[in-house]
């Protein structure tokens, strides 16, 4: 069994009397309770800033990693709690929804995860602090870090604090269905490459357009998607895409 009041050695930024000053803060605004504050110090630390730090450190990527797993378990069981008439394809979807980098991001940006992150000078002059992706980065990497420090129980807590008001946006289907985003998440992880947009067709007058699109992956062709515009037919053809790997990924599973 895992020993959580074990102290784990990590190869943090070092902690100033400042830099304790705002983990703490951090802390307490959010309602966590580090025992080990390096791996909090850790979990904000991105690669950019380890390649211009002359200290011997790491990044957050590999807490980002078990991060990820861990939300991803949290989410998926209190879904299969609460949502005892779905289908399993329709909870995949759900919490395809609720872990995304939008959502994920839009979480770090209400706690404020953004004062906290320490980056590079160059990343920090291209707007690093408010890119989803490093925002939502961040949250998994904090997520990893508060599992390793004190166990499932206490982050499983912190987790569905700020999920379950995500999750019923989406069960009230108020959210915003970025399929794009949802698509271009999966491939990446998936297949480590990125959807590619083919406009196939475009047909009537000015005034009422109507725009076919197709989705590239690898060497599979999804669609078309149509709309009124390009950026509509893209997201109807995404759809069609998503649903289809999310169809694969659930038929596999059987």
């Amino acid at each position: 069994m895992f020993n959580f009041q074990k102290k784990i050695a990590v190869k943090a930024p070092r902690i100033d009397a400042k830099r304790k000053r705002e983990l703490l803060l951090f802390q307490d605004q959010v309602g966590l309770d580090f025992v080990n504050l390096d791996l909090l110090n850790l979990a904000f630390c991105h690669r950019s800033y380890v390649n211009e730090s002359s200290e011997d450190i790491e990044n957050n990527e590999k807490l980002e990693f078990l991060g990820d797993s861990v939300l991803g378990l949290i989410t998926s069981e209190y879904l299969y709690e609460i949502l005892k008439d779905k289908a399993e394809g329709d909870m995949a979807r759900i919490k395809s929804f609720v872990v995304s980098e939008a959502s994920l991001s839009k979480i770090a940006k209400a706690i404020r995860v953004d004062n906290f992150i320490l980056i590079g000078k160059g990343e920090e002059y291209s707007g690093g602090r408010s890119k989803k992706a490093i925002l939502a980065d961040c949250m998994e990497a904090i997520i990893g870090a508060y599992y390793l420090d004190s166990g499932f129980k206490p982050v499983r807590d912190f987790v569905l604090s700020y999920l379950m008001p995500e999750i019923e946006i989406v069960l009230e289907n108020k959210h915003e269905q970025d399929y794009k985003t949802l698509l271009q998440e999966y491939v990446q992880k998936t297949y480590k490459t990125c959807p590619k947009y083919k406009l196939v067709k475009k047909s009537g007058p000015d005034h009422d357009r109507t725009f076919l699109v197709e989705v590239v992956i690898k060497d599979e062709v999804f669609g078309p998607g149509e709309g009124k515009n390009k950026k509509t037919a893209e997201q109807h053809a995404a759809h069609i895409a998503y649903e289809a790997y999310m169809k694969k990924d659930q038929s596999l599973c059987l």
